[in-house]
């Protein structure tokens, strides 16, 4: 039986043994703490339909349970809105936040299997950080995930997904996330 000790992400692994000692050289980091590295990744799921139907959201929630390998949040509406029949407190959405192991086995996943799954996919935007070494992306459909069964799924959901670091500018948070195979556009 594999102890769960001794068990370390790819990902965790590539930063660990090469990623780290790069950045290092690269940017000519003078203490190793300085070295960016990936601290959590949040999943939001926003579920419109759930105004008409409140049974959606316990879909998505499932759903977004089996993508993240953990429980999300059901996001709700803080104001109401008349013209969108939203009334307070109405569940709208779900979002996870990663860290740690699941955090590098998600990032594994969605560069390793769900991007290259996504209909005419010609690369990330390199211009969606945001000015202090996070990224952001979005998904038009959430079934590119493999855990997700197609045959079952009666409507398809955008998600978001924003990956924070610890880097002070984008460009050393580009080089990280170059370094993890992100497939960016020039």
């Amino acid at each position: 039986m594999l102890d769960a000790t001794e068990y370390t992400p790819r990902f965790k692994a590539l930063y660990a043994s090469s990623i780290r000692a790069e950045m290092m050289e690269e940017f000519g980091y003078k203490n190793a703490m300085q070295i960016p590295k990936l601290e959590k990744v949040v999943l939001n799921m926003g579920v419109g339909a759930a105004v008409s139907d409140s049974k959606k959201i316990k879909v998505a929630f499932d759903e977004m349970t089996k993508i993240a390998g953990q429980k999300p949040v059901i996001t709700k509406a803080k104001n109401s809105i008349a013209g969108f029949k939203v009334r307070e407190d109405m569940p709208l959405g779900v979002k996870v936040t990663l860290r740690a192991d699941r955090m590098y086995e998600f990032l594994d996943r969605l560069i390793t299997v769900a991007l290259p799954r996504v209909r005419d996919f010609r690369g990330l935007k390199a211009s969606a950080f945001d000015g202090r070494g996070n990224y952001a992306m979005g998904l038009r459909e959430h079934i590119v995930f493999p855990e997700i069964d197609y045959d079952r799924i009666d409507q398809m959901w955008g998600m978001d997904i924003v990956i924070a670091t610890t880097a002070p500018t984008d460009a050393e948070a580009k080089a990280l996330l170059k370094r993890f195979n992100f497939p960016f556009t020039s």
